[in-house]
């Protein structure tokens, strides 16, 4: 029996984000812990770090920066929605980031249909967000875009089906993305469990083996590298 994770690696490259860039306009961004400029201590607010994501694209001269899968990151630490009592605080991102200016287009990853949509408001969480269904080879997974523009989910209605490659979406700003920069997280779900609208982008060390089982690299689909 195929793995969700040897379907992904056998479709071809795809592309989230306008169409029109090629992935050599990409470049990796680092914001783990270990990146000095922001790593060893709380993120900027999300005009600051989008100044960052801006010089950074333009000392590069590309259009897109990209990463951050299993990425154990600093800036979760400003938001209440990563750390309860009982629980370790939720530090390890596990979609993959692409970092762009607001409205750019978003595209379906592959051929399905809306799963689920909903605003997840509040300060740090993901604004709104599309759920996508898919069927390839028997295999049922999802495909989840986050930190989008208000006006992506106005019209959009539950089992609308989407083509690959067509405009699913634009991202958001700050002020209804969650407080981000503008960026997509892009994330693969393959078992959805009971969540609509939703599903955790950061978990904590003691869930990560879960989480990568059933989330695995987007980059296997992307195919940006």
């Amino acid at each position: 029996m195929k793995t969700l994770a040897s379907i992904l690696k056998a479709l071809p490259r795809t592309k989230v984000i306008d169409s029109s860039i090629d992935y050599s306009e990409y470049i990796p961004l680092d914001l783990s812990v270990l990146n000095k400029e922001i790593g060893e201590k709380k993120a900027p607010n999300a005009s600051d770090f989008e100044v960052y994501i801006q010089n950074y694209l333009e000392k590069n001269a590309v259009k897109v920066a990209y990463g951050g899968y299993i990425e154990t990151r600093n800036m979760y630490k400003r938001s209440e929605i990563f750390k309860k009592a009982s629980t370790l605080e939720r530090d390890i991102h596990i979609g993959l980031d692409l970092w762009i200016k607001a409205g750019t287009p978003v595209l379906a990853a592959l051929d399905g249909k809306v799963h689920s949509f909903k605003n997840n408001i509040g300060f740090g969480d993901y604004g709104p967000t599309i759920i996508l269904e898919h069927q390839i080879d028997d295999e049922v997974f999802y495909t989840l875009y986050g930190h989008l523009s208000l006006e992506s989910i106005e019209h959009l209605t539950v089992g609308t089906f989407f083509k690959k490659g067509e405009n699913l979406a634009t991202l958001g700003k700050s002020f209804e993305n969650g407080d981000y920069a503008p960026h997509l997280h892009f994330q693969i779900i393959r078992d959805i469990q009971d969540y609509w609208g939703d599903y955790p982008g950061v978990c904590n060390i003691n869930d990560l083996n879960f989480y990568i089982e059933n989330c695995p690299d987007p980059n296997l689909l992307l195919k940006i590298t």
